[in-house]
């Protein structure tokens, strides 16, 4: 078979993955750039449960994704134009394979996944594989620019709606369908405050992860200079403010553990309904994020808006404090009193209350005996006339 000539006449990526399959004598499967399933050759029972389950789903399973990360595969797939050899992942139904990654010009658009049946590939099928993968690359690229336009469109919407351009929800149902997503009956807006403004090849590291983590569905995304802002769907899932943590935690671990981009801060609303409110459940992230900054050891493990507690009214009362004149009695005396007797009765009731009045987990903290704290807590309510098993004379220390 006369390779360098067989894609003339292929018209489309399933008649591709069909000659590069014939070519190797194994199933084969053509992937965009964020595993999204996009041909697949035609097979016999010859194949294994990761392809099975890519094909039935239409993109790769997120666990083999997973794997593939851990194991290097990915990286470096996304680092070179030679073929990767990849052995057997028994755990996630994967069998021997090779990939080779689709690129245009310093960009990755895709993968060619062969699967390794009954032979193993050499020099020859290695070499026609980084043929088959320049020549599908201007197969890619007009699917590529689509999606972009696509892309491009969503995000001018997400705007819209982010400044409350809309004025009814029907106008707001209308343009979800004009873009062919289907909007959820229950939603909430995640906000990525990351470090420093975001560049062009961070986005499409971000885009990846988006794609790639199956936890949940992202609607609508955007970024803000250094905000990356999402609206994520909520239907049907059993506890969703549960789900919606572990999502942006699972996030901020990928994008540092994949790509080495930390410090980021992420806060997601309290869940809506009316796609009229999405202004108003941006504002309450960015709220939330506020307060992270404000009370970084205080809130470190709250993310979402409804966990925010006592913290949700902390701006509206320290504005009245400032307005009123207020003096915090019971903190003035502490602190004229650690720095009179060179003590640390501030730092024990900040790591009390930060420990949520838990004696013990206070004085490990602190590292000292629980009759020690004991000793100090009943100084401090002394000293600052306050009766620390009131919540509502204790909470004054938060102010």
């Amino acid at each position: 078979m006369e390779y360098d000539s067989i894609w003339d006449n292929l018209d489309s990526l399933e008649e591709f993955a069909d000659a590069v399959s014939e070519f190797l004598h194994c199933p084969v499967t053509i992937e965009d750039r964020n595993h999204r399933l996009l041909a697949y050759s035609t097979h016999d029972e010859r194949t294994d449960p990761a392809r099975i389950s890519t094909i039935i789903g239409r993109r790769v399973p997120e666990k083999v994704i997973n794997s593939l990360w851990k194991e290097g595969i990915i990286p470096s797939l996304l680092n070179s134009r030679d073929p990767v050899r990849v052995k057997k992942m028994e755990d996630i139904g994967l069998g021997d394979r090779v990939a080779v990654s689709i690129w245009h010009k310093n960009e990755v658009l895709g993968f060619i996944w062969a699967l390794e049946i009954d032979r193993v590939l050499g020099e020859e099928e290695f070499a026609f594989l980084k043929r088959a993968a320049q020549a599908i690359k201007n197969k890619l690229l007009p699917m590529q620019a689509r999606r972009d336009k696509k892309e491009e469109r969503s995000q001018e919407f997400f705007w819209k709606l982010l400044t409350s351009h809309f004025q009814t929800e029907e106008a707001i149902i209308e343009n979800f369908h004009r873009l062919q997503i289907n909007p959820s009956s229950s939603y909430a807006l995640a906000v990525f405050q990351f470090r420093e403004d975001i560049s062009s090849s961070e986005e499409k590291k971000i885009l990846y992860l988006l794609k790639t983590i199956q936890q949940l569905k992202i609607m609508l995304y955007t970024i803000d200079h250094q905000k990356l802002i999402l609206l994520i769907a909520l239907d049907h899932i059993d506890q969703p403010l549960t789900t919606l943590s572990e999502f942006v935690q699972t996030f901020v671990e990928k994008t540092e553990e994949r790509f080495g981009v930390g410090e980021i801060t992420p806060a997601f609303s309290s869940l809506h309904t009316d796609y009229l409110d999405v202004e108003r459940a941006y504002k309450e992230a960015l709220s939330v994020i506020a307060i992270k900054e404000k009370f970084p050891h205080e809130v470190k493990e709250i993310f979402g808006y409804q966990n925010l507690g006592i913290y949700r009214f902390i701006d509206v009362l320290l504005e009245k404090r400032t307005k009123d004149g207020f003096k915090n009695h019971a903190l003035e005396k502490l602190r004229e009193y650690d720095e009179k007797h060179q003590t640390n009765l501030t730092e024990t009731i900040e790591t009390f209350l930060d420990k949520d009045n838990n004696v013990h987990e206070a004085a490990k903290a602190l590292n000292v005996h629980v009759n020690t704290l004991a000793y100090r807590l009943k100084r401090i309510a002394e000293i600052g006339e306050i009766n620390l098993k009131d919540p509502n004379q204790k909470i004054t220390f938060i102010y």
